[in-house]
């Protein structure tokens, strides 16, 4: 009876032997000022900072329907911008302001987040940071 007693004190202390979750590191944000200014402008100086941007990457637009802050990826901003080709970007703006450029088509392919552009989502807000 002693052995089985001790045998269950050995498990119950094993059992509560387990580390604790290592607690889960917070999630620093830098952003330059031109990134955080893309989320103050109205639709119309947005967009044609946007479409700079494309035309930058050797893309065209001709013109921006919409766009829209698609959210965070890795250390970079990602914004959407639909054109009135019919084409949509992905634009990724990093914290030093360089901005890659993707066809929205195309970022799931090769491993990026989705593209997802609502024309129903509404003009978006400043994320907190």
């Amino acid at each position: 009876m002693l052995r089985l007693m001790t045998a269950a004190a050995v498990l119950t202390l094993a059992a509560c032997d387990k580390p604790a979750p290592a607690p889960a590191k917070p999630e620093i944000t830098v952003r330059s000022a031109e990134q955080k200014r893309l989320f103050e402008l109205d639709e119309l100086n947005r967009a044609i900072g946007l479409k700079r941007a494309i035309y930058a990457s050797g893309s065209t637009c001709q013109r921006v329907d919409a766009s829209r802050f698609i959210g965070k990826y890795k250390n970079m901003d990602m914004w959407g911008v639909r054109c009135s080709d019919k084409r949509d970007w992905a634009l990724f703006i990093g914290a030093d302001n360089s901005v890659q450029v993707r066809l929205c088509k195309d970022t799931e392919k090769v491993g990026l987040p989705a593209c997802k552009l609502d024309e129903a989502t509404p003009a978006p807000a400043a994320p907190a940071s």
